[in-house]
């Protein structure tokens, strides 16, 4: 028996290991949440829903519902319950629950999921009660506010760079790495607004779903892999990089969402990017920025797979293309704009150099790393230019309407002829 544990201890990855260090917390945590759930339910059924005050104001998301989120709080209380008699401070609740989720990430690099994952899950689910300590015993503070929030971050970092770290010679390091941007952004983008004035709470892949989608993924991840990787000795762990690529999508799309709520919040009444006019632009902007990009792709696919081109210059000669069908679209479509058409023509074509010259010269950059795809590559670059100088400069400086230049007049006083 003591071998046995302590071969376990040191990283035996027999298939037996794997699917009971994965499987063994997952039995006994599936059977208290599941037993407490029916009795939960059965509660709800003949005294109404046991209401959380605060998570009534944190609200639910598309994954995660109130119901679901009523229930966890309500099953954990036995846990919370024993963290207040213990007569811990929230503080050192708070600095337990970021230990642990650090030391998940150690344990991810080195290979042992099954602990990683239900450690930084653990971590989580103490995270949830440190202010919740703090407001029961009347000791929450501005202090314990932000120790919560910065230690979060580097709870949520260390997991996702002990990810990167174990898939560091694989694609499956580009996922991490975006994982790592969307879970820094979500926080980031709420504390932004709310220093303006602004509450951002909606999104689908808030700090609890990542919590309960990557850890989830990554401590069952072992399980597959000792059923159909049972000899390798460093796994892909492919629910893992499920979980992770789940994350990576949909924290970034919370991100954004929550980057344009604070924007039309913020925007006056008299903007462009206003509430009523934002469901015209956005959808029609769509389409014909769809349609310019195939137009673009496809004469960049048959100048270097048919004409034999440079990828580097199919790419700047596909957004000239692109550009022309952009512009007509945009100027008669999107904008409606009846603004002086070669004024309006200059700006965009001053515009759209640009944009080739951009598109052109990060192409070249990322076909300096070595067995980069060229598509890949160019979808990419084409993405980030057309969010960050195409949108902005289209919308902002191309289109926007010119006011009539007015020649000042010159009163005359006695004298005038």
């Amino acid at each position: 028996m003591w071998q046995t544990f302590m071969a376990w201890l040191s990283g035996d990855l027999s298939q037996d290991a794997r699917i009971w260090t994965a499987l063994a917390p997952a039995v006994l945590a599936a059977a208290y949440f599941i037993i407490g759930l029916v009795v939960f339910s059965i509660r709800c059924l003949f005294v109404g829903i046991l209401k959380d005050s605060e998570t009534e104001k944190r609200g639910a998301s598309v994954l995660v519902g109130m119901f679901l989120r009523h229930y966890f709080f309500w099953v954990i209380y036995p846990l919370s319950w024993l963290v207040l008699r213990s007569g811990l401070p929230a503080n050192a609740i708070t600095t337990l629950s970021a230990l642990i989720g650090m030391g998940s990430g150690v344990a991810v690099a080195a290979g042992r999921f099954a602990l990683g994952g239900w450690l930084f899950l653990f971590a989580g689910i103490l995270d949830t009660l440190d202010g919740r300590l703090a407001r029961m015993r009347k000791t929450a503070s501005l202090e314990g506010a932000v120790l919560d929030s910065i230690l979060d971050r580097y709870v949520d970092g260390a997991f996702l760079v002990g990810l990167a770290w174990y898939y560091r010679d694989t694609w499956v390091l580009f996922p991490v790495l975006a994982a790592l941007l969307g879970t820094s952004l979500v926080p980031y983008v709420r504390a932004k607004g709310e220093g303006l004035g602004v509450e951002l709470r909606g999104g689908v892949m808030q700090r609890l779903e990542r919590v309960l989608f990557l850890g989830g993924g990554v401590a069952l991840a072992p399980v597959l892999e000792a059923i159909y990787n049972p000899d390798l000795a460093r796994p892909p762990h492919m629910l893992a990089i499920a979980g992770i690529i789940f994350v990576a999508i949909f924290s970034n799309i919370t991100a954004i969402t929550r980057l344009r709520d604070l924007l039309l919040a913020l925007a006056p009444k008299s903007a462009f990017l206003s509430k009523k006019n934002f469901p015209h632009w956005y959808i029609w902007g769509t389409v014909t920025a769809a349609i310019a990009t195939a137009v673009d792709f496809f004469s960049v696919f048959g100048a270097v797979e048919l004409l034999a081109f440079n990828p580097v210059w199919a790419t700047a000669m596909g957004c000239c293309f692109g550009a022309a069908v952009n512009f007509s679209l945009n100027r008669w479509i999107v904008f409606r704009s009846k603004d002086f058409l070669v004024a309006q023509l200059n700006r965009y074509i001053f515009t759209s150099a640009m944009s080739a010259a951009l598109n052109a010269f990060g192409l070249y950059l990322i076909l300096l790393l070595p067995n980069a795809s060229y598509l890949f590559a160019w979808w990419l670059v084409r993405l980030l230019v057309f969010l960050s100088w195409n949108l902005p400069t289209q919308k902002n400086y191309v289109f926007v309407p010119r006011q009539p230049t007015t020649q000042p007049t010159t009163e005359c006083s006695s004298g005038c002829v």
